[in-house]
Formats: C-alpha cells, structure tokens, sequence
C-alpha cells in the first residue's frame, strides 16, 4: 500500500521536499539574513498553511478557529521558548545576525508530512473531511506550525527594535 502511495504521488511533491530539506538544512548555520528573508517565510508558511486548510476544509468555522488557536498558542509559546535564543541587529548593513537551529527543519519536516497524510487520508476516505475532529485537529497543527515561524520572525524582528538608537 505504501508503495502504491508513493507512486500515485505526483514527481513535484519529491521536488518540494528536497527544496525544504535544502532550506531546512540552511537554517542549521548561523547566518547574516535581511528583512526580507527574515519575513518572506513566515508569511509564505502561514499563507499556504491557511490556503490548505480553506482548500481541504472550505470555510468550516470550527477549523478555522483551531488554525487561529494554534497561531495564538505558537506566538504565546515562543515569548518563553525565546526561540530563536540568540539574534542581533547590525544597523549599518541592515541585517539580522540568527543562530542556526535544527528546529526550522523539524517543524517544516512537520508540515510537509502532515500535509502529505492528510492529502492522502483524505483521498482514500474523503467523508472524513466532513468530520468534526479531522479539520479541527489538522487546522490545530497548521496553525501551531506555521504560528511557530511567524513567532520566530516576530522575535527576530524585535532585535531590530532592541538595537535602535534611543
């Protein structure tokens, strides 16, 4: 069955987890970005993320909540986790000074599979998109992944405010 999966499973998914791999292992070094590779991203995530979820689910109230809880909750988790730790803001080059991490990696390796099974949940038993459980807790998720993102872009962001001259 696994086998058939894969093999139904048009040639640009593979292509797309190879992409993320690459950008994934990318962040794992510490590196100079700019303001527009710092935000680029994060909005990128959160659009496809809602995308999927408005192109899987429809306008499903309850789904659409779950999303917006799991952006909240992201946001809410990372003012502790402080992710990530270290950041600085060099004003004469305008640009962000971002510890590399492994964690980019996983949560993208975490929306490409969850995405990858809910795909194909969905197109060998497609009366479970009607359920109550499944668009919620699959909207949860992507809106918890694509939150964590946008909350380490925010706490980039906020290096910039922290080295402004008073």
């Amino acid at each position: 069955m696994l086998l058939q999966i894969l093999q139904r499973t048009p040639p640009w998914v593979f292509a797309l987890f190879a992409i993320l791999v690459v950008f994934g292992f990318l962040q794992s070094r510490t590196r100079q970005v700019s303001l527009a590779r710092v935000t680029i991203l994060p909005l990128v995530l959160v659009g496809l993320s809602l995308s999927g979820l408005l192109g899987t689910f429809g306008a499903n109230a309850f789904a659409i909540a779950a999303w917006l809880a799991g952006v909240a909750v992201a946001l809410v988790l990372n003012r502790t986790a402080k992710w990530p730790r270290k950041v600085s803001y060099a004003p004469d080059t305008r640009r962000f000074l971002v510890e590399g991490s492994w964690l980019p990696l996983a949560v993208m390796m975490i929306i490409f599979f969850t995405r990858y099974a809910v795909t194909v949940t969905l197109a060998m038993q497609p009366q479970l998109a009607s359920t109550l459980w499944l668009p919620v807790l699959v909207s949860l998720a992507y809106g918890l992944m694509s939150g964590a993102f946008l909350a380490r872009a925010l706490r980039i962001l906020a290096a910039r405010r922290a080295e402004a001259p008073a």
